[in-house]
């Protein structure tokens, strides 16, 4: 996530709910079904897919009236070709800062440089946008903000991965080398490619095991699955891990993307290297209380928050 500018970032970030919202309503929502486990996430097939009306309007998303002249909602080629260009223009703007920045912005006295939000699961549910100390409640998982690559955006340290509650053997350095940064505004998170490769081949070896049909690649996502007549399904856990032990368990509704019910995609994607900058995207942070806090350097994952 880019560092905001106050003028606009009550604005921006209003708006980059509404998205969220839409962006859910469009095949990204999902709802968890009791009895889940360490290891498995139970998911509604029919919760990823959007109901015949648009709930709430944006400026860019599946319901925005700038879709198109007769508010046509965007087709998901359409929604991971922009996703992929926001993800070269970050990757363009790292490349190009260096060295340690002063964090800042323009409302840090009013609201004690602090601030969070919450995306919610699926178009029905409600999220928010909360300023000051303690905003995304007392269960915030932490993480050191790091702020030696410079002011334009969020850094943490990302360690490690799990799928299926167990440790995906990945060294440090894949992670320490290229960087991480968290963004809301990037709807898949990428990864480096090594990680990435792990990461594919444990959820894939998950699914292989509960006998789950594979289905053809999508855009940038190439580890799907056939759902066609299936009710509920299981998926392996993922959780990402950060220094100081921070974890972002994956929220159901975040572990994948639907194009439709014969092809379920993992929401996540590669850099195609291990040197460009890993983002965690919005899709993976949903119904997590994001808190960024610049007095304290720390961002964290406060779980269950909307």
């Amino acid at each position: 996530m880019a560092a905001p500018a106050a003028a606009s970032s009550r604005h921006g970030f209003l708006r980059l709910l509404a998205a969220a919202a839409v962006l859910a309503a469009f095949g990204l929502g999902a709802a968890r079904a009791a009895g889940s486990s360490d290891d498995r996430a139970p998911l509604s097939v029919a919760s990823l897919f959007p109901g015949p009306a648009c709930p709430t309007t944006a400026e860019h998303g599946p319901c925005s009236p700038l879709a198109d002249a007769h508010g046509k909602r965007p087709a998901h080629d359409e929604i991971l070709a922009a996703d992929q260009n926001r993800v070269e223009s970050i990757q363009r703007r790292v490349s190009a800062t260096a060295g340690r920045g002063k964090l800042t912005v323009q409302a840090y006295d009013k609201y004690g440089g602090a601030f969070a939000y919450c995306l919610p699961a699926s178009s029905s549910g409600t999220g928010y946008l909360d300023f000051g100390p303690g905003s995304a409640g007392n269960n915030a998982r932490l993480t050191p903000m790091l702020t030696d690559k410079g002011p334009t955006f969020y850094y943490v340290g990302m360690t490690g991965i799990r799928v299926g509650g167990q440790q995906v053997p990945i060294a440090e350095s894949v992670f320490s080398t290229a960087g991480t940064l968290v963004d809301s505004g990037t709807v898949i998170t990428r990864l480096p490619a090594t990680a990435y490769t792990a990461l594919s081949k444990a959820f894939a070896t998950g699914m292989s095991a509960s006998g789950y049909k594979t289905a053809p690649a999508y855009s940038i996502l190439d580890t799907c699955y056939d759902f066609t007549g299936l009710s509920d399904v299981a998926l392996p856990t993922v959780s990402l891990v950060f220094q100081g032990g921070a974890c972002l368990d994956v929220d159901v509704s975040g572990i994948v993307y639907a194009i439709s019910q014969a092809q379920v995609c993992l929401a996540f994607a590669s850099n195609g290297d291990d040197e460009s900058v890993a983002i965690v995207g919005n899709t993976q942070q949903k119904t997590y209380g994001v808190l960024y806090d610049l007095g304290k350097k720390t961002v964290g994952f406060a779980p269950g928050s909307c």
